[in-house]
């Protein structure tokens, strides 16, 4: 299915092939020779998504751009079944596994690997030729790849990047206090407001 958002069409290369079960809204280029396949969903909600050639998007692999947080994936990628790619920056020839998560503001270097359930945390980036093993997280620029029982090691880094003021633009209070009413009132605002802004765009599906 292809629709419009904020009257921004899809623009797919003739020769990509888009399996029917694919959903692909907003401002979504997608490049010559790339695969996107069932259950897929790539939805541009406020920032632009562009997909290079010869990219195969896998199974039920969601990409989505974000405000002011475009989504591009360059050329010769492989984003598996179940991963999840948000607002970052993959760079040609990167291999994602089967649930690999990248986040908001995150650059994954050229000939990179993101194993199996592998995850890249916000504003991190991946030096060209790095791998993230199974189930690890990399976290930081420059990047440290941990295992998921260093909590401490990951949190000592990842409070730093200010997830909650870098992606919903809400600061965290000093004290800890919990932010979870402020930021979802805001969040789910925003995201209704989109109610009634998306149609069909099948006519835009191919451009020559």
């Amino acid at each position: 299915m292809l629709l419009k958002t904020r009257s921004l069409a899809p623009i797919i290369d003739p020769s990509a092939r888009v399996a029917p079960t694919a959903v692909i809204s907003g401002d979504v280029h997608i490049g010559p020779n790339t695969s996107i396949g069932h259950g897929v969903v790539i939805a541009a909600e406020g920032g632009s998504i562009h997909i290079g050639e010869h990219c195969v998007i896998m199974d039920t692999a969601v990409l989505r751009g974000v405000p002011n947080q475009p989504l591009r994936v360059g050329n010769h990628v492989l984003v598996g079944p179940r991963a999840y790619l948000v607002g970052c920056t993959i760079e040609d020839e990167v291999f994602i596994a089967t649930g690999g998560t990248v986040f908001n503001g995150a650059v994954i270097g050229r000939n990179s690997q993101v194993r199996i359930n592998g995850l890249v945390h916000l504003r991190t980036t991946l030096a060209p030729g790095s791998m993230v093993p199974i189930g690890w997280v990399a976290v930081g620029t420059p990047a440290k790849i941990l295992p998921t029982s260093d909590h401490d090691g990951i949190w000592a880094i990842q409070q730093t990047l200010d997830f909650s003021g870098y992606v919903f633009n809400i600061k965290r209070p000093a004290d800890g206090s919990p932010v979870m009413k402020t930021l979802m009132e805001r969040y789910s605002s925003a995201l209704c407001r989109m109610r009634g802004e998306e149609s069909p765009a099948e006519s835009a599906m191919r451009v020559e």
